[in-house]
């Protein structure tokens, strides 16, 4: 019983929380369970942590072959590698994604590619198989398409900033929105919001402005990846936001400072890690790095920063 309480968390009676304990380690990865007429996941997480998703299913009380929908908010690997090989369990299942993440889904051999350039030998650890999706399971949402799972329904919100194939899910019904890594990331029952800044998509002007259009919906609830659920959306964003313009100008002062990757990174973390260890304490903060560290940080910002220049 403890076990499964750890696996599934209930948001609300219809709405489970399904921890994929990424890397070993709890509140690093989470995957949503919508129970519906036809229920839905939100993102997936990577293929090593596929048993305990499918284990988490069952725990709320489905079997993974009723799941009708899969919403991806954005094809990184830690949201979505594992889509092509859950799909062989999944099979009433059509995965919904971006317009510019759906040939990637059929296809991974260049986001496999680019992920392998920056994780090196850790990248069979860490994502294992990534497998392509049949072209017939996957189904490209535009911006603003909703989807009807009964009772309940999701809109896609197109939030680029993060990734140029990010969308956000708002539930209108709820006021919800599941917010992939737009809204940064943030573990419940802190206040710290950690903006995670890889490449090669990072885009300042572009996630103020999903910043903005997620505001506009005026939420009650943002529910993250990494990880839980929080009820204060717009403290939230706004703390985003203004990490955000810190940390890009920290980096862009190391630049015009003339520093190498290297020394930029340590200015970085000296900075950001006594921050974070303050605001969440030690344990908390080795949760945070699981999806998010200085040097991906770094090099996202670094790589911003030459483009505009």
């Amino acid at each position: 019983m403890a076990e499964e309480a750890r696996l599934v968390q209930p948001v609300d009676g219809e709405t489970f929380l399904i921890d994929l304990a990424y890397q070993g380690q709890p509140e690093g990865v989470g995957v949503y369970l919508l129970v519906d007429e036809h229920p839905a996941l939100v993102d997936v997480g990577p293929t090593p942590n596929l048993p305990r998703l499918l284990s988490g299913i069952r725990a709320a009380g489905l079997e993974p072959e009723a799941i009708e929908y899969v919403f991806l908010t954005h094809i990184h690997l830690d949201h979505a590698g594992g889509a092509g090989v859950l799909a062989r369990s999944l099979p009433r299942a059509r995965f919904l994604v971006h317009p510019r993440g759906a040939p990637h889904l059929v296809d991974p051999t260049r986001l496999v590619q680019s992920a392998g350039r920056l994780f090196g030998e850790a990248m069979a650890t860490l994502y294992g198989e990534v497998a392509p999706l049949p072209g017939d399971a996957v189904r490209a949402l535009e911006d603003g398409e909703e989807v009807v799972l009964g009772r309940r329904r999701l809109v896609a919100v197109a939030t680029p900033g993060h990734a140029k194939h990010h969308h956000a899910y708002w539930e209108p019904g709820r006021r919800w929105v599941y917010a992939g890594d737009v809204a940064g990331i943030a573990l419940p029952g802190t206040a710290y919001v950690h903006p995670p800044t890889p490449p090669p998509d990072l885009d300042l002007e572009a996630w103020e402005a999903s910043i903005d259009r997620l505001l506009a919906l005026g939420p009650q609830r943002l529910l993250y990846t990494h990880f839980g659920w929080q009820d204060e959306p717009a403290t939230r964003l706004e703390e985003l936001r203004k990490r955000l313009r810190a940390e890009g100008a920290w980096v862009k002062e190391g630049l015009e400072a003339g520093l190498e990757l290297d020394a930029l990174v340590a200015r970085y973390q000296a900075r950001v890690e006594p921050e974070l260890e303050a605001a969440v304490g030690p344990a908390r903060a080795r949760r945070y790095r699981l999806t998010v560290n200085g040097w991906m940080n770094v090099l996202g910002w670094k790589r911003y920063w030459e483009r505009r220049a």
